[in-house]
């Protein structure tokens, strides 16, 4: 559960949301784009879930950009141009573009419409002498990045908060290839990646006493129900939260709490007590393990930055020169 995986437009064509959520809901084991978590109520739940004690990776993460951002913005480089996939509050953003030298323009891209915009006011009127350029859009599938005003001498993303792990290893590679293609020959991303850890720290992270978590998770059915007129009782399901060390993931679940049938879109599906919708997976890296990952998708490692506990990483890359190939 990281902000925010493949994502769509907030609110985005319905009819793309019904055929993929009954394409889920038909197959066995069940399971749902988590992309759908983000409708404006998930979104603030996401930014609740990021201030819990158990929830480590956006502190951990803002401790690691405070005591390097000068370091990060250097491996930038002056008259970049700044792209930020899935930007929810910017909060990080702007202790980076505080750093950076000179910045063209800020693309900020992200799922929820309302969570953009309030992004973007924030730091429109924070840095006025930089052009923010909002992109609402799928960037899990084909966009465009606008022109600015200013030509910029590097395309720079940003990919914060290990979002990153909530694509499965192919999907990660693609996307990864394709932010390679965006920023082409010498751009750079600048990217967090959550590390492998002891599993209870994991899954309290996933799982917080106070329940946030859950109605994160349950909230997806919410959403089918105002959208899809879906008619999910949110009593009848619980959230489940586990560390798989096969696979090097959490996996999030809804659980059916009994036997029962729920309708999407007209449609029936019959749940016993125990079936379970698979909503999310996230994830862990060692270094070595994402470096393969990077390198394969046409990335050099430049610099890592760890916290004291290695809980989480911040990882610089580098798009390489086709030329340099092997």
């Amino acid at each position: 559960m990281t902000n925010h995986g493949a994502m769509t437009k907030h609110g985005g064509n319905r009819a793309v949301m019904r055929r993929e959520v009954l394409a889920g809901l038909r197959v066995r084991p069940r399971a749902v784009p988590p992309k759908y978590f983000y409708d404006a109520r998930g979104s603030q739940l996401f930014e609740q879930i990021t201030e819990l004690e158990e929830y480590y990776p956006t502190r951990v993460e803002l401790a690691i950009l405070d005591g390097h951002v000068d370091e990060m913005a250097a491996c930038m480089g002056p008259g970049c141009l700044l792209l930020e996939y899935g930007s929810g509050s910017s909060l990080k953003t702007g202790r980076l573009l505080e750093a950076l030298s000179e910045p063209v323009a800020y693309v900020p891209i992200d799922i929820s419409g309302e969570a953009l915009e309030a992004a973007v006011a924030k730091i429109a009127a924070r840095f006025s002498a930089i052009e923010v350029i909002p992109l609402h859009a799928d960037y899990s599938a084909a966009y465009e990045i606008p022109t600015t005003f200013q030509p910029a001498r590097r395309r720079v993303a940003y990919f914060p908060g290990s979002t990153i792990g909530n694509f499965d290893p192919q999907q990660a590679s693609e996307f990864l290839v394709e932010v390679a293609a965006v920023c082409g020959p010498g751009g750079g991303l600048l990217i967090g990646v959550d590390l492998e850890k002891d599993i209870t720290v994991l899954e309290r992270a996933y799982d917080d006493a106070a329940g946030v978590t859950a109605e994160f998770n349950l909230n997806l059915l919410r959403r089918f129900n105002r959208e899809l007129g879906a008619n999910f009782d949110l009593e009848a399901f619980q959230h489940r939260a586990f560390y798989d060390p096969d696979k090097a993931r959490i996996e999030m679940h809804l659980v059916s709490l009994r036997d029962q049938v729920v309708e999407v879109a007209g449609e029936a599906f019959a749940f016993s007590a125990g079936d379970t919708i698979h909503t999310e997976n996230s994830y862990k890296y060692s270094r070595e393990r994402f470096a393969q990952l990077a390198s394969s998708a046409g990335f050099d490692v430049e610099r890592v930055w760890v916290d004291p506990q290695e809980l989480f990483s911040v990882q610089f890359l580098t798009v390489r020169d086709a030329a340099s190939e092997p």
